[in-house]
């Protein structure tokens, strides 16, 4: 088997790769050029986010056998064409849902806590108590829209707070448990105190946390977003904080991300204005790239395509 390295990933999996006695290819410096290119003797590729492997650059794929990405996200990859070409799409959700859901709960107590502010205070040598008071999370709801693993991660840790942990899923029922409370949108709009998302990138969730969707809520909340910043509508978070109908918020990522994870613009005049808000915390889209989940999500990718391509595999 032929297998491209389009990005750089935990030394296991070439280290794996090569005692199957396959060949492997680093493409971590590709352009989208470059692989088309070389796309036509590679039968597969492993990536995260370098470029789109859309029906234009697939088509020069001939050989693939699969695409393999160690992560949860798919909205890179044509899964369509895939299927069409009985192409097999691996990806690793199950390998970074612990880092998403610690990260998430990191987030939640330095918001509510202050930690952020307090920090650069006491550097300052500023001592402000009571400014600084912080909320419980005891006895609050915490709503998990999309319950996949890593909603089903956060909700694990949560019990110990003892929150009421409702969830709601538009593609999985039957879920509920002694963690979580399996409920419709409607009461996450009635009863939220926190609403953390767990969404997929997709036509239906791309720009679903708008104006319309945030007004139906009743009481005032806070938003946590590990998930995809296309989905949170950053023009209408900005007004819903300065109305104070969200207040506050832990983001991970953000709506102006290029498809590879980057900032697209800086100075993009809504993330300005985000910055400015004392009740927002922000992170780089790290949630889930802990040092641990690095190689349980190659482990889990390389159980995978271990599982379907044995016949390939020279152990």
């Amino acid at each position: 088997m032929k297998v491209a390295l389009l990005d750089d990933f935990h030394p296991i999996i070439h280290e794996t790769f090569s005692s199957w006695n396959w060949e492997i290819i680093d493409g971590k410096n590709w352009t989208a050029e470059d692989f088309r290119l070389n796309a036509a003797s590679i039968e597969g590729i492993v990536i995260r986010s370098k470029f789109k492997l859309n029906r234009d650059q697939l088509k020069f794929a001939k050989k693939l056998k699969f695409i393999a990405r160690p992560g949860s996200g798919l909205e890179n990859i044509d899964l369509k064409y895939c299927k069409e070409n009985n192409i097999e799409v691996f990806r690793s959700p199950e390998g970074n849902r612990d880092a998403v859901a610690e990260h998430t709960l990191g987030m939640i107590l330095n918001l509510i806590n202050h930690i952020n502010i307090t920090n650069l205070e006491v550097r300052k040598n500023i001592w402000e108590r009571e400014n600084n008071r912080g909320t419980e999370l005891k006895g609050k709801v915490m709503a998990i829209i999309g319950y996949g693993y890593m909603g089903k991660a956060l909700a694990q840790r949560l019990s110990g707070f003892e929150m009421e942990v409702i969830a709601y899923d538009k593609y999985i029922s039957g879920f509920g448990s002694k963690d979580v409370k399996e409920v419709d949108i409607n009461e996450i709009f009635q009863t939220a105190d926190f609403v953390s998302l767990h969404t997929p990138l997709n036509e239906e969730t791309i720009g679903m946390f708008d104006k319309h969707f945030i007004k139906k809520f009743k009481k005032p909340f806070i938003l946590i977003n590990t998930a995809r910043g296309k989905s949170v509508i950053l023009k209408d978070l900005v007004e819903s904080l300065r109305s104070k109908k969200i207040i506050g918020a832990c983001l991970d990522v953000l709506d102006i991300e290029s498809s590879n994870f980057n900032i697209n613009n800086s100075n993009n005049k809504y993330f300005e204005d985000l910055k400015k808000f004392q009740n927002v915390v922000l992170s780089p889209h790290v949630a889930g790239w802990s040092f641990e989940s690095k190689e349980k999500m190659a482990k889990v990718i390389l159980e995978k395509i271990h599982q379907k391509f044995q016949t390939y595999i020279n152990d």
